[in-house]
């Protein structure tokens, strides 16, 4: 078990949507030496970046959260880059904190790593009986790969690495940039604009049948950083909600929250992506004792209610 207060942290990513979360859960718990990698400072995919990284860190903990992410267009446009650019991150790393001594690394997987028709719900000992849904594989499997690099270090040299797989984010602060943004803060987006310019209809992308998970961002924090302190196997472990949505009633969901009164208008050429997606989480509850806490409609309540907040003050600023 890690001592949070007596332990030196380093986490890449820790700037990010999930990252602040993380680091300041890390400090509401104790955690004193706290070290945030910025893209801005570090390019994880230079090897020469990551060593400089970690010798001003000196962490005895690396929580890896850095990634390049987005939505199924995202994807897309960039199966090359999302997969390059996360497989060399992680590889590097993980090699670098092995050779510098680190005592524990925590690998932040995903649930785009899992296979297209991976039985409902999705148990870890699944993850390598198939290959994933093809607009997200390149990433997904980008992801996957850090989960070998670690068992096999695990195996050869003692290396103590954890690997940790939350399903689909959400909450306040998320990324709402229509190119790269996630199901859940694109549709709050078109929601809340539509409604406040008064449009007819909003479009949402294919039939609305695929199913999806959902956790909210505090309740992930909380995992990582249960799973960082108390959990040091081989295994991977999932951390989600354990339901499912359809997008359908996702969109009805946040089309009454949002109290937007046009139409919707399934773009049915373009991709669900993977047909379902629902987590088994026992074992988060079982090896750590992680169980989230916030419930959907809330969760959901608090990220438009941050989205309707800071398009205002945007729009303020515009004005003035």
């Amino acid at each position: 078990m890690i001592d949070l207060a007596s332990s030196r942290f380093m986490v890449t990513g820790g700037a990010g949507f999930l990252g602040q979360r993380v680091v300041a859960m890390l400090q509401e718990r104790g955690a004193r030496d706290i070290f945030v990698v910025r893209h801005a400072e570090y390019d994880l995919r230079d090897v020469n970046d990551v060593r400089r990284g970690l010798q001003d860190a000196k962490p005895d903990v690396v929580i890896h959260l850095a990634a390049v992410v987005g939505g199924i267009g995202a994807n897309q446009a960039n199966p090359g880059r999302f997969f390059y650019d996360n497989a060399i991150m992680g590889i590097q790393l993980i090699e670098e904190a092995r050779l510098a001594g680190v005592a524990k690394f925590v690998t932040i997987g995903t649930v785009c790593s899992y296979p297209k028709f991976a039985p409902v719900p999705f148990r870890e000992d699944g993850l390598w009986d198939g290959y994933p849904e093809e607009t997200n594989a390149p990433y997904g499997l980008a992801k996957k790969m850090l989960l070998a690099q670690g068992q096999a270090y695990r195996q050869q040299y003692g290396f103590n690495a954890i690997f940790l797989i939350p399903v689909n984010l959400y909450g306040p602060a998320d990324n709402f940039d229509p190119a790269s943004s996630h199901v859940i803060p694109a549709l709050i987006k078109k929601c809340v604009d539509a409604r406040e310019q008064g449009a007819p209809s909003i479009e949402v992308w294919g039939t609305g049948t695929a199913s999806r998970e959902f956790i909210y961002v505090d309740d992930a924090a909380e995992g990582i950083v249960r799973g960082t302190e108390r959990y040091d196997g081989a295994d991977p472990v999932n951390l989600g909600m354990g339901f499912e949505i359809t997008i359908r009633d996702l969109v009805q969901m946040i089309v009454e929250m949002t109290g937007f009164k046009g139409d919707v208008v399934w773009d049915t050429s373009k991709p669900d992506g993977q047909p379902r997606r629902m987590l088994d989480t026992s074992r988060a509850r079982e090896r750590f004792g992680f169980t989230a806490q916030t419930s959907f409609r809330e969760g959901l309540q608090r990220t438009i209610a941050w989205y309707e907040s800071s398009s205002h003050l945007l729009t303020e600023v515009i004005q003035r």
